[in-house]
């Protein structure tokens, strides 16, 4: 008579199959790639004591521009598909690592069925039964050589990798919410510029025109006067325009239009700074590069290239033998009220082996995709790396010359300005012509437009200094 296999056995001897599992790793061991840029950050020039590691909320001083990043964390439809895309790795990783446990099943059925006499040896027709009961194991495959144990840290190391993307994705949704809200305060600036351009040269045209009427101007004058009106015609119909596509590049990011409470504030004058939006972040001198491995997409790719590290390992396991255990044990009988009396406990188990023998050369050629993928990844690292220092390197670079520039830049508007007005004054004397006042007044107008840009160009570069160093960007 057959001993029956306890259910405790079965336990105990899949805990067994746990500890084996883990005595054999064919994965490389993972080794970061060596960093290819200098150890160092380039000098900004610029005494900042300000650290670089802010939260956002800390980093942005303007209320309405924080509002409106509020507004898009929680509406923007890419963010949101971000935050799905973490729960499907999430639960992509739940059933790779599933393949490292048992599958415990249990089970109970019954049946009858009656045989003819015509069929049964009795002669007689006769009436059979039978019930059980099981627990069991199906197909768990004993993982000696690791090959479920790094499909399960690839999955992992997969999700890792998203949620990093998540971050970066973050960060870049942040910085575009930014940008565009700067941009739309510098347009509605020109737009203000322009207008009021405008309704100078219209009161010119209207002293040139009577002049001419009087005999006192030439028709030369009188086309010149025109010109300057028509050109700022155009010019404050192209920054209306302008304004609008802002806005409407600036809902699109959000998610929906942001209250009027949130847009920048109208500007007071068309010379007039506009107000801090962002604090002025500057490494400090001689910061290591190594700062540059906190951004999330230089370790969503170190992620990637761990992923491709253990696929490498089941690539290898697959040319070793499988093991997988199939077990039950319960209870049978004829009749149900037998089915748990004594004599009546059943067992079976049905290990099994399979060895590749023959298979075309998959498990090779799988394993060389594997080996090719991982140098793929390190390249793809090294990369990060490399775009996260020259973005560093680009954004300092430029901050080295912002003041310098602003500071010509006011001293030219300021020249511009005293030139218009001599002109001016002199065309009414009669000891110059309109030119002269039409082309100082063309160079005080593109000399408050530049100075429009460059103050634009100074606030995105905070903004660029502290995104390219992932500056307190891990706060929610």
């Amino acid at each position: 008579m057959k001993r029956a296999l306890p259910l405790r056995s079965l336990a105990l001897s899949a805990m067994a199959s746990a500890v084996l599992a883990g005595c054999v790793n064919l994965a490389p061991e993972y080794k970061a790639p060596a960093s290819p840029v200098p150890q160092a950050l380039p000098s900004s020039g610029v005494e900042a004591p300000t650290p670089i590691d802010v939260g956002w909320r800390n980093f942005f001083v303007e209320p309405r521009l924080r509002g409106t990043i509020e507004l898009a964390l929680a509406n923007n439809r890419d963010l949101r598909v971000a935050a799905l895309n973490i729960e499907r790795a999430r639960a992509q990783y739940g059933i790779a690592r599933a393949g490292l446990f048992p599958t415990v099943e249990a089970g109970a059925g019954g049946s009858r069925s009656r045989t003819p006499g015509s069929l049964s040896t009795s002669g007689e027709a006769r009436i059979s039964s039978q019930y059980s009961a099981d627990l069991g194991l199906t197909s768990y495959e004993i993982d000696l050589f690791g090959r479920v144990r790094n499909l399960g840290e690839s999955a992992l190391q997969s999700y890792f990798q998203i949620e990093e993307t998540r971050r970066s994705t973050q960060i870049s949704l942040i910085a575009s919410v930014a940008t565009a809200w700067l941009q739309l305060a510098a347009d509605e600036q020109r737009l203000l510029l322009a207008r009021n351009t405008l309704e100078s040269q219209r009161k010119s045209f209207d002293l040139v025109q009577r002049s001419h009427r009087l005999g006192a101007q030439s028709g030369l004058a009188l086309a010149q006067a025109q010109s300057t009106v028509d050109a700022a015609r155009a010019d404050a119909a192209a920054f209306d325009s302008q304004v609008e596509q802002d806005r409407n590049a600036l809902a699109l990011l959000v998610g929906a239009m942001p209250p009027a409470e949130l847009l920048p504030a109208a500007p007071a004058s068309d010379t007039a700074a506009p107000a801090t939006a962002a604090q002025l972040l500057v490494p400090p001198p001689d910061l290591p590069s190594s700062v540059l491995h906190r951004r999330p997409d230089v370790r969503a790719a170190e992620h990637a290239l761990r992923a491709s590290n253990a696929d490498i390992g089941a690539a290898r396991a697959a040319f070793f033998p499988r093991i997988a255990l199939t077990a039950s044990a319960g209870t049978a009988s004829s009749t149900l009220s037998g089915l748990f009396t004594g004599g009546s406990k059943a067992w079976s188990f049905a290990p099994s082996i399979s060895v590749p023998i023959f298979d075309g050369g998959a498990n090779r050629a799988n394993l060389r995709v594997a080996e090719a993928q991982q140098k793929i990844q390190i390249a793809t690292y090294e990369k990060a790396v490399q775009t996260a220092f020259r973005e560093v390197a680009d954004a300092l670079a430029e901050r080295r010359t912002l003041a310098e520039r602003l500071d010509a830049q006011r001293s030219l508007l300021g020249a511009t300005s005293r030139s218009f007005e001599l002109s001016q004054s002199l065309f009414r004397s009669g000891a110059s012509s309109y030119l002269d006042v039409l082309d100082a007044q063309r160079a005080y107008y593109a000399a408050q437009q530049t100075l429009i840009g460059l103050q634009l160009t100074e606030q995105t570069n905070r903004l660029t200094i502290y995104k390219t160093l992932g500056g307190g960007w891990e706060e929610s």
